[in-house]
């Protein structure tokens, strides 16, 4: 990584990315939109990351043989929604095409020092889409506490979590370095092949390669890839586009 310039390290998050909409007022000629800029002059993205009322048309849109993924969200952004419902929510976006699944965990009950919920939550939504990658988002803005933010990616971890993920960038602190080495800790520790996606907030190329930097010292060099590392970014295209254009690199300012 210290040996990659500006564009190398735009055109390699490029690679990491899950171009993400989940605005409230998202409509289809929003996911139209989003599919297309998945696709740019300058490579692909992961994937995108939707509501699941868009996954039928994104996989229309896409087919079924694009290298981009599609991610959509479940339990979100609350967190609060009862198991059951959870479940069925997985079982129709798996249906309706999608890849990936994006989980909150019951972060309010956890934060009650209910450990229980979360546990059921992730086994449950493991075993609905098997097949599929489970990305667990913790909402580490509103877990705070650095032992609590360890303990749930151990939680996560043990359910079977493919990814560990800070935030739905849907609250007043989302991504942030300091949950980013905790988590990357506990993926280490647990000697599993557990990947990484910080979300919300991650905007310029310059932030990116901070996460990366960090997720490189902790877990060793060739580790990052698309299997293992990923960011939730809407903003983020923007400036990876200025920096491999060459042009003035735009900040963005909202949200994901």
């Amino acid at each position: 990584m210290e040996l990659l310039g500006p564009r190398e390290i735009a055109a390699f998050a490029l690679s990491l990315l899950d171009l993400t909409n989940l605005r409230d007022d998202c409509d289809a000629s929003a996911i139209e939109t989003l599919c297309k800029r998945a696709q740019g002059p300058n490579g692909n993205t992961a994937a995108i990351c939707i509501w699941p009322r868009f996954v039928a048309q994104a996989r229309g849109i896409l087919g079924t043989s694009n290298p981009v993924r599609i991610a959509t969200v479940v339990n979100f952004p609350s967190g609060n929604l009862p198991v059951s419902e959870v479940v069925e929510e997985t079982r129709k976006a798996i249906t309706d095409g999608a890849d990936e699944i994006d989980l909150v965990i019951p972060y309010s009950k956890f934060l009650g020092g209910d450990e229980v919920s979360v546990s059921e939550m992730v086994r449950a939504v493991r075993a609905a889409c098997p097949d599929s990658c489970l990305k667990v988002i913790l909402e580490t803005g509103e877990i705070k506490d650095a032992a609590l933010i360890r303990r749930a990616s151990e939680l996560a971890i043990a359910e079977g979590a493919d990814f560990i993920k800070t935030s739905t960038g849907k609250v007043q602190v989302n991504a942030t370095l300091e949950a980013a080495d905790i988590m990357l800790q506990a993926i280490r520790d647990s000697r599993k092949k557990v990947g990484f996606k910080p979300a919300g907030g991650i905007s310029t190329v310059a932030d990116a390669d901070l996460y990366l930097r960090l997720a490189e010292t902790i877990m060793g060099a060739n580790w990052l890839m698309p299997s293992t590392f990923r960011f939730g970014a809407s903003g983020l295209l923007d400036d990876i586009s200025a920096v491999l254009s060459g042009s003035t690199s735009p900040r963005a300012s909202t949200g994901y």
